[in-house]
């Protein structure tokens, strides 16, 4: 893999770094992180001069200009208005690969599915759904979501990929990195002494997480916003859930994102 230098623009120290685990390490667990990779020092140093923004429009124009089928997947959804993409500054998408989750419960608890959608970088490349609960959750289908996007991590991380989790559940985020460590060493109770919730799922991801930590960023994301990736994964949730499939199965349609956008949402 090419060396790569990174920007942070925003994190517990800003600068132009060489070393990704250093940049991982200055942003994690931060929702206003602001960071991109470059090929070469010089392009970092040029774009650390400017804004965080500027670089970001920088790149979306490049990337239009190089492949007209380009989708960002922080970009808002797309429509013939063309609106200014004021959603994608709140996310960066510059790891190797992104990989948004998401989960739909409907009622709450009732029935649940869990749906993925994977980038590189920019570019859609699957969308997973399934894991249906007949009395689910909305915490345990996104539980459900965490944990699988960690085994699908685990697996770019072994071809020497760097990963981006993200997902619009707090609860999620934070059970796995800030209380499950507390929760674990109390016997898996919290504070008062009480048992936590869904136990299983919250050890599962914790194990998992544990191994794969220093490899990944997580990031929180607000949902339904129109960012693509969230969507996306959320209408692969609701399929999961109206089609009752107890697996977490690749959707083999067309990846048409205009298509997919306009199935139910939850």
């Amino acid at each position: 893999m090419a060396k790569k230098y990174y920007v942070v623009w925003k994190g517990a120290k800003t600068g132009v770094f060489d070393n990704w685990a250093t940049v991982q390490n200055l942003t994690a667990g931060r929702s206003d992180a602001q960071f991109m990779g470059f090929p070469s020092q010089a392009e970092a140093e040029a774009a650390f001069a400017e804004s965080y923004t500027k670089a970001l429009m920088k790149r979306s124009l490049s990337k239009a200009g190089s492949s007209s089928s380009s989708t960002s997947s922080t970009a808002p959804i797309k429509t013939s208005s063309a609106k200014p993409a004021s959603t994608s500054r709140t996310v960066s998408n510059d790891a190797d690969i992104n990989i948004y989750c998401d989960g739909a419960c409907s009622p709450n608890p009732g029935k649940s599915g869990t749906g993925i959608a994977v980038y590189q970088q920019s570019s859609l490349i699957e969308l997973w759904y399934g894991l249906y609960e007949a009395n689910g959750t909305n915490n345990t289908a996104e539980l459900n979501g965490m944990l699988e996007a960690f085994k699908l991590a685990k697996t770019f991380i072994k071809q020497d990929k760097h990963v981006q989790v993200l997902s619009d559940s707090k609860y999620s985020i934070d059970s796995i990195t800030k209380w499950a460590a507390g929760w674990k060493k109390k016997g898996w109770k919290k504070a008062d002494g009480q048992p936590i919730k869904n136990p299983e799922l919250v050890q599962a991801c914790f194990t998992l997480y544990q191994e794969i930590k220093n490899n990944i960023t997580i990031k929180h994301v607000k949902g339904h916003a129109n960012i693509e990736g969230n969507e996306l994964s959320d209408r692969m949730a609701v399929l999961g859930r109206m089609k009752q499939e107890a697996r977490l199965v690749k959707y083999t349609g067309e990846l048409n994102i205009k298509e997919i956008l306009a199935m139910p949402s939850g």
